[in-house]
């Protein structure tokens, strides 16, 4: 059977978001693990991706009322297409980043099951609205923050999943609140669906990062802005969900800093 890392590789370069998602969603965490296997750097351009959705500034994008159908399918295909980058990002950090513990791989496919599962539930919802993955132009903040970081597992696992996946632990209340009061429970209920799997996510960022910093001799909550100013991470900014950030371990020293 072939290394679960490799395969993980395999679904990273598919470029069709279905196939990617199906195929993610197939992976069994128990499989046969090599976690010291070193891959070379894929010729081809990491991630697979479809042609669309274009890919633009963030700064570029247009803003839509959700009080509109458009606009409530261009908020949905947005959340789609950052699911879409997470599955994305899981894969890449399983397959990247060899000797590591067993855990650490089979807990990252885990997370990438999830993440494929929240771009299915976002994609079909779309689809009842006459909207399809692709239809909205999106930005691509996310994978760029992984190659930024692809060279160091420590700085990947403070500035993604600490930081800008954590971002979305903050904003699913105001976000879920938008669409319910547009009328979409099912939305609803879907964005409470990803905010649970997802604090478990940063949970799983929380983790590595501490784990890694005491492999390195280096303390946590000092060695963060460090990296955060390295690799040129966004700056953090409230409202934040401490209670969400809680759950997902952040310590109470680390959520006092994000207040100063």
């Amino acid at each position: 059977m072939e290394n679960l890392r490799r395969q993980a590789l395999v679904l990273l370069l598919t470029p069709s978001p279905d196939a990617k998602a199906e195929g993610t969603r197939a992976l069994d965490p128990q499989a046969m693990l090599d976690a010291d296997e070193v891959f070379s750097e894929p010729a081809c351009v990491i991630p697979g991706r479809p042609v669309k959705p274009e890919l633009l500034s963030h700064t570029a994008l247009k803003q839509r009322s959700v009080g509109t159908l458009e606009g409530r399918a261009g908020l949905l295909h947005a959340l789609a297409h950052i699911e879409f980058n997470a599955i994305n990002l899981a894969l890449d950090i399983v397959w990247r980043f060899a000797g590591m513990p067993a855990d650490f791989y089979r807990q990252w496919l885990v997370v990438a099951r999830e993440e494929a599962l929240h771009f299915q539930l976002l994609r079909d919802h779309l689809l009842t609205l006459g909207f399809q993955y692709g239809d909205f132009a999106a930005h691509n903040a996310l994978w760029e923050m992984a190659e930024k970081t692809k060279g160091d597992l420590l700085a990947r696992v403070a500035l993604v999943p600490r930081t800008l996946e954590a971002r979305g632990l903050d904003a699913s209340p105001a976000v879920k609140a938008k669409l319910i009061g547009a009328g979409d429970l099912r939305a609803g209920a879907i964005i409470d669906v990803i905010l649970r799997d997802e604090i478990g996510h940063v949970a799983t960022g929380n983790h590595w990062y501490r784990w890694l910093c005491a492999q390195r001799g280096l303390e946590p909550v000092v060695t963060y802005p460090l990296l955060a100013a390295q690799y040129g991470a966004p700056r953090m900014k409230g409202p934040f969900n401490f209670e969400a950030r809680r759950a997902a371990g952040f310590t109470e020293e680390e959520l006092a800093s994000f207040r100063s």
